[in-house]
């Protein structure tokens, strides 16, 4: 079974496990705080325990980077390493918000770079996006891509969940400018509707940022023809230590870029 089959099938078991739970009393639950940091609930435990069932199920041998479970070496030999946020967009998740997602990645190194394959699925309603390196993305089974052309509607993509006072007054004059920005609570996701050409650009420059929330949706970006890059404008990259903290813009090409990017106050 191909790497990306392999993917695509946890991910849709992940759907037929919690699509049941959202809203629910039982997709709460305090179960301390994850590797990642946030705190577990119950519906990031099931979800988790699914992929890695599956995992040892196939024999599929590789080191897995959980959001929760933090490091798990199934194999002494490892192929390279499976990046999981099982469920990202947790408090829309136990909220019933109907925005959140499952999001996958396979390494075959400890850099993002070195990603192979991706898949976010929409745990709401069981869609699809997924991509291999040169392959294309894909929404279902429709390839995709970035919006290239002049948008009726500029659709800014901006987290600035927890943002810094400093943050909000570099990034006002984007607010300011008639942009119409969007934030929906899901990093994953965003950057797949993204990459399906639904926004513009999408940005997120607050230094916290997981490599588990961004492993999948960097290769479907990238594999969409998206431009990705740190806070410094150069193309982005990092290990995939639990440690690191990325901030990035994908944008849909230069002119975007250049754009948005002139209007954060310096």
């Amino acid at each position: 079974m191909e790497v990306i089959e392999i993917l695509r099938e946890v991910s849709n078991k992940i759907y037929e496990n919690v699509k049941d739970l959202a809203g629910t009393e039982h997709a709460a639950g305090d179960f301390g705080r994850g590797a990642g940091g946030d705190i577990s609930r119950n519906i990031d435990i099931i979800a988790e325990k699914t992929v890695l069932d599956f995992l040892k199920e196939i024999n599929f041998p590789c080191i897995v980077l959980g959001e929760e479970c933090g490091r798990v070496e199934l194999s002494k030999e490892p192929k390279g390493f499976v990046i999981m946020d099982a469920i990202d967009g947790s408090a829309n998740a136990v909220r019933g918000v109907p925005f959140f997602c499952s999001s996958l990645a396979f390494a075959t190194e400890n850099k993002l770079s070195s990603i192979t394959d991706g898949v976010i699925t929409n745990l709401h309603n069981g869609e699809m996006y997924w991509a291999s390196k040169n392959k294309g993305s894909f929404f279902n089974q429709e390839q995709m891509n970035v919006h290239n052309k002049d948008p009726i509607y500029k659709i800014v993509g901006i987290n600035t969940s927890g943002a810094s006072t400093e943050l909000m007054k570099k990034l006002h004059p984007i607010f300011e400018n008639h942009n119409h920005t969007r934030h929906f609570g899901a990093n994953a996701l965003e950057m797949a509707l993204f990459a399906r050409g639904l926004m513009d650009i999408f940005i997120d420059l607050r230094d916290k940022i997981r490599i588990q929330d961004i492993a999948a949706g960097y290769l479907i970006v990238k594999e969409a023809g998206g431009l990705l890059v740190d806070a410094d404008l150069n193309p982005l990259d990092a290990d995939l230590s639990y440690d690191t903290r990325v901030s990035f813009i994908a944008a849909a090409n230069q002119k975007i870029l250049d754009e948005i990017t002139s209007q954060i106050n310096e």
